[in-house]
């Protein structure tokens, strides 16, 4: 069932994904050559309970592993999402790396990620990484009262097809509320005029996540990598469908 938001509800994700955009600004300035993604991870940590929020990643469960064991999400280069941040991964210049960070604040969820170049980077990947941006401000300006989640997802994958990069098989975005993790579905392909449709009072959170080389993906535990060891970007921004524009809620 999609949950519709009072605007008390809305408030709450707000302060929520305030937190969350607020940390991914910050760590533009923390991530640099020769840090552990452990050391972002302790940051991202200290930072969230300080601003009254809880991480909601670490202790995460699916089916079939661990608890997820961190408050973010490190994924350097090949890794697409879900990098478990290490104390022996340093940052090396060149690198790409995706952090996605959740926070719960009175009892509702914040989420969003960003690619952060590591010193100077390709062009190649500075390339990706812009790709990725337009197709996530893309699938946004879809999300819209009386159209469907396909019209998001269509308008995602056939941008990123029609530049000659691949959206990461399997991998989606979501609603997002009470659980961070809600219906609808929101897939990176689809096709125009199919799914939900979109109501005033929705919040999702709409994440591309695009490879160079290959739309296969490969599952190590929760770690997820391209097929080919090509290089991946992902942004992620949680949104609320209102009677006009959507509205960002988790700003970076």
């Amino acid at each position: 069932m999609i949950a519709i938001k009072s605007q008390q509800e809305i408030e709450k994700m707000r302060e929520s994904n305030r937190i969350v955009g607020d940390l991914l600004v910050n760590l533009k300035k923390v991530i640099k050559p020769g840090i552990s993604t452990l050391q972002v991870e302790k940051y991202a940590n200290n930072f969230i309970l300080e601003q009254g929020g809880i991480p909601a990643f670490k202790g995460y469960s699916i089916p079939g592993l661990s608890p997820f064991p961190a408050a973010i999400c490190a994924s350097i280069n090949s890794c697409i999402v879900h990098g478990i941040p290490r104390k022996d991964v340093i940052l090396e210049e060149g690198d790409i790396i995706g952090v996605d960070v959740g926070v719960l604040k009175d009892e509702f969820y914040g989420d969003a990620a960003y690619t952060y170049r590591v010193g100077n980077i390709s062009e190649r990947a500075n390339k990706l990484m812009q790709i990725t941006k337009e197709a996530l401000n893309i699938g946004i300006s879809r999300a819209k009262v009386g159209n469907r989640v396909g019209d998001i997802s269509y308008a995602i994958g056939s941008f990123v097809a029609k530049k000659g990069y691949y959206v990461a098989d399997n991998l989606t975005g979501h609603g997002i509320g009470r659980n961070l993790h809600e219906d609808p579905i929101v897939p990176n392909n689809g096709f125009a005029g199919k799914g939900p449709r979109l109501r005033k009072g929705m919040t999702i959170a709409i994440e591309p996540m695009v490879n160079i080389g290959t739309n296969e993906v490969l599952e190590n535990g929760w770690e997820f990598f391209t097929g080919d060891d090509s290089l991946s970007a992902h942004f992620e921004k949680t949104i609320l469908i209102t009677n006009e524009e959507p509205e960002i809620l988790s700003i970076w």
